[in-house]
C-alpha cells in the first residue's frame, strides 16, 4: 500500500484539538491498514518520529433517504461506509502543523 493510500485525512475537531496539546494527532485512515503501516506513513509524510499508534474501527450508520421522482415518493435505505480512526502519538519535540498547509 502506498503512503498516500493509508492516510485519508486529518480529523480536526474540538476533541482532537485538545489531544494536540498532548502531542497526539488524529487521522482518518484506510480500513485495511495496520498500525505499522500507519506509523510508517505518518513518519514519511510529515518527517516526524512516531512513538505510539492507537486505532479504532467504526461501523457505518444506516441511513434513510427519500427521493421524489415524477410525483412519486420513493423511500430507500442504505449504509454509510465503515471507517477507521488512528490516534498517533509523536516523540517529544516533534510537531505537525496543519495550519501551515503541510497536509
Amino acid at each position: 500500500m502506498d503512503v498516500t493510500d493509508i492516510i485519508i485525512s486529518p480529523i480536526l475537531s474540538e476533541k482532537s484539538n485538545m489531544l494536540m496539546a498532548q502531542n497526539k494527532y488524529v487521522f482518518k485512515v484506510n480500513i485495511n491498514s495496520n498500525k505499522l503501516q500507519i506509523k510508517f506513513a505518518v513518519e514519511n509524510k510529515f518527517s516526524v518520529k512516531v512513538n505510539n499508534v492507537r486505532t479504532m474501527n467504526f461501523k457505518g450508520k444506516k441511513k434513510q433517504t427519500t427521493i421524489r421522482s415524477s410525483g412519486n415518493i420513493l423511500r430507500t435505505s442504505g449504509h454509510r461506509k465503515n471507517w477507521k480512526k488512528a490516534i498517533v502519538t509523536l516523540v517529544d519535540g516533534n510537531k505537525i502543523d496543519f495550519v501551515e498547509g503541510e497536509f
